[in-house]
């Protein structure tokens, strides 16, 4: 277990050096004039980070809805590391992580895999409604229209008792299966429109710091970095979304800001996030490490 820990250890940080370095080889060889402000490119990554702190008690939430316990500094930790598997080839060595992680702190198997799907669906379904209330008509309506569905239709499966006591009968009959509160659905679902509003934000003062005062709005912003999140997240076939999520900033942006302003911010943005998610992980890790040396068992680290 050590040894593999390692490895996959190695095998992350290699696939984020080499992302790190593409990225920013491509950010220099840009030609195109920037006004750079350091100010709004720090509020920037501190939006970023709020948005993990929203996230993490949205999932954490449909957590002890489930009747499970886990307190929110080991939550920091297990999500911040696991987001890490998004740079993995695959999609889902970040949900698996966050599963595997959440039953080695103490929650139940079917709890840890159960949160970590479902915030997969809420992240879809949120989302999906913010591009259609912010960039509407910008990317396919169908395909936002039946990941909405889709997503809303498992939060609905998630609430409803008899189709979970069902399901469980049909998957793990001596596991303790619950249906989760309406309420804590609806909480969970409104803490993750706010993380994607934080996003925007954070995609909105990352713009401001490259270009000064650019003719991208707050709203705009907000929908365009939703769309492309969106859209990457269900590219299967792209690690992180990796060059599909930029296609889609690229295409928006380039009516708004020009196509070089386009590939500038998106590429910045992509730099952005693996720096801030680098930073989060290595502040998991020394957490982690912290409560060890302080005495805490390895479940509550």
């Amino acid at each position: 277990m050590w040894v593999g820990q390692v490895v996959l250890a190695l095998l992350v940080a290699g696939f984020v050096a080499r992302a790190l370095v593409r990225y920013w080889d491509e950010f220099r060889a840009l030609e195109i004039a920037l006004d750079l402000h350091a100010g709004p490119i720090v509020l920037a990554a501190l939006t970023v980070w709020l948005t993990y702190v929203l996230l993490i008690e949205a999932w954490r939430r449909i957590i002890l809805g489930w009747g499970e316990t886990l307190a929110y500094r080991p939550a920091v930790r297990i999500w911040c590391l696991s987001n890490m598997g998004r740079y993995l080839p695959g999609k889902v060595w970040s949900v698996a992580g966050l599963a595997v992680l959440a039953q080695r702190a103490g929650v139940s198997g079917w709890a840890a895999a159960g949160s970590a799907l479902a915030m997969q669906a809420l992240a879809v379904g949120t989302g999906a409604s913010v591009v259609a209330v912010f960039a509407p008509g910008v990317v396919s309506p169908l395909q936002l229209v039946i990941a909405a569905v889709l997503a809303l239709g498992a939060v609905g499966v998630l609430t409803s008792r008899p189709l979970v006591e069902r399901a469980a009968g049909l998957l793990r009959p001596e596991a303790e299966f619950r249906a989760l509160a309406p309420g804590t659905a609806l909480a969970a679902g409104a803490i993750t429109l706010l993380g994607w509003a934080a996003y925007g934000v954070a995609f909105w003062l990352l713009a401001r710091g490259l270009f000064g005062e650019v003719a991208v709005s707050l709203p705009a912003a907000i929908g365009v970095f939703a769309a492309g999140y969106i859209v990457g997240l269900l590219a299967l076939f792209a690690p992180g979304g990796v060059g599909v999520r930029e296609l889609v900033f690229v295409a928006m942006l380039t009516p708004l800001i020009g196509s070089g302003g386009a590939v500038a911010l998106s590429v910045a943005s992509r730099i952005l996030l693996t720096v801030t998610e680098l930073c989060a992980a290595l502040a998991a890790l020394a957490l982690g490490a912290r409560s060890k040396e302080g005495g805490s068992d390895g479940q509550a680290v």
